[in-house]
């Protein structure tokens, strides 16, 4: 979507004359730039929100060779997985747009990039690690005999350093432009970059009955399925460091009942606009079976989990709850809803700072149009057109911290949003 930033001579000359104080601000920052930076870091841990998703039109794929077959092949794969990501959910890749669109990946494509990566085929990490998406051509088998010629037993087995292949890859960036037309054109939904984060606590049983929270050192193939999983998807996913604080006030039987209030207190330090929570106990007979809980926007919803497999009992409520955020998240191009809004925005004391809040807000998947309404000492007035109404936009900034609401004078409803940048 094209936003058109329009600056009169005369707005600039009104903001002119805080170029001296903009000067004296740089050197200020310079003094304590140590600071900031360690402040930066606490922030993004601490205050996670709404997180921008870079990279939603753009795909790596393996690839067999470089040919002309191998990569028109490549391009479909890449642009099926960039449709989903774009959209939120799978059912759109039955949809007639998509497939005429899948068949001319092609016309799609704005630049390409082939390289190589030494990989861990799938029948070599079963006993060393997470799988790698591999063709079934590339897969070779790992090494299970000694030097001697002998057959090791399992133990040494899984001690055997893992094959490794060199897997060809091609990397493809689509335009943006032509899939966002391609998706209005068809009246299908579009998930803005700046999507949601989500919180993941897992409590897991063995067979035992012994009960631990997931962590990254102990349970790699679970935190790793839903790092791949929340990659493909664009979906801000965090995990709880479990660190003192974290045990002290959440412990593995208090996430096994998916107690909602205790959860819900121990997650306020990561900021997170969810909370998924699941409990997986692991059966004797080789099944999995749990509970999941998500917590957004002050609802709760609890579902079962049931597989034979672990990517299929993770893969379920992922898709569940990306589905869910994308509904709630997706701009739906539909004449019907477009509408305008004032936004007003106190804290604009320089240049620097209305060319910040201007790319800001050309950024917000909602807004077609900008143009400024009135400029007033460090307060400033956008009147924004929008494909949606003002409350969608409303929760879209809400997703994270440049721009603070003044809750006083807000009147959302009427089309009036009052806020002070932070940035």
């Amino acid at each position: 979507m094209l936003v058109r930033n329009l600056v009169s001579e005369t707005e600039v000359e009104n903001l002119k004359y805080t170029r001296q104080m903009s000067d004296m601000l740089t050197v200020m920052l310079r003094a304590v730039l140590t600071r900031s930076v360690i402040l930066s870091v606490l922030l993004l841990f601490s205050n996670a929100h709404g997180l921008p998703v870079a990279g939603i039109y753009s795909e790596r794929v393996p690839v067999a060779n470089e040919s002309d077959a191998e990569r028109s092949q490549a391009f479909k794969n890449a642009l099926r997985i960039v449709l989903v990501r774009a959209t939120g959910e799978q059912r759109y890749l039955s949809h007639p747009a998509v497939l005429e669109a899948l068949e001319n990946a092609q016309s799609y494509v704005e630049a390409i990039r082939y390289f190589s990566e030494t990989v861990v085929p799938a029948s070599s990490s079963r006993e060393n690690g997470p799988q790698q998406a591999l063709p079934e051509a590339t897969v070779q088998p790992s090494v299970v005999e000694n030097s001697d010629g002998l057959m090791l037993d399992p133990v040494q087995q899984r001690q055997v350093p893992p094959t490794t292949i060199e897997q060809r890859f091609i990397e493809v960036e689509f335009s943006s432009v032509l899939i966002e037309r391609m998706l209005a054109d068809a009246q299908m939904p579009l998930w803005d970059s700046n999507r949601p984060s989500v919180l993941i606590w897992m409590a897991l049983q063995d067979e035992s009955g012994n009960r631990s929270l997931m962590t990254s050192d102990i349970n790699n193939d679970i935190v790793d399925h839903i790092k791949g999983f929340a990659d493909a998807r664009g979906l801000p996913v965090l995990f709880p460091v479990l660190d003192f604080e974290d045990r002290r006030n959440l412990s593995e039987d208090l996430v096994w009942r998916l107690d909602e209030q205790a959860i819900r207190t121990a997650s306020l330090r990561y900021g997170a606009d969810s909370i998924l929570t699941g409990r997986l106990h692991f059966t004797s007979s080789g099944e999995l079976v749990g509970l999941w809980q998500f917590q957004f926007q002050g609802d709760t919803e609890t579902f079962d989990g049931f597989s034979t497999d672990l990517e299929g009992y993770l893969n379920a409520p992922l898709e569940r709850i990306t589905a869910r955020l994308a509904q709630y998240f997706a701009i739906l191009p539909d004449a019907d809803l477009s509408a305008s809004v004032i936004l007003r925005v106190d804290g604009i004391s320089d240049l620097q700072d209305y060319s910040a809040l201007m790319a800001y807000v050309g950024g917000l998947g909602l807004v077609d149009s900008v143009a400024t309404s009135q400029v007033a000492a460090e307060q400033l007035d956008l009147r924004l057109g929008l494909v949606g109404d003002p409350q969608q936009l409303y929760e879209l900034i809400a997703l994270d911290r440049d721009l603070l609401p003044i809750e006083s004078s807000m009147a959302v409803s009427s089309g009036f949003l009052h806020y002070r940048w932070t940035r």
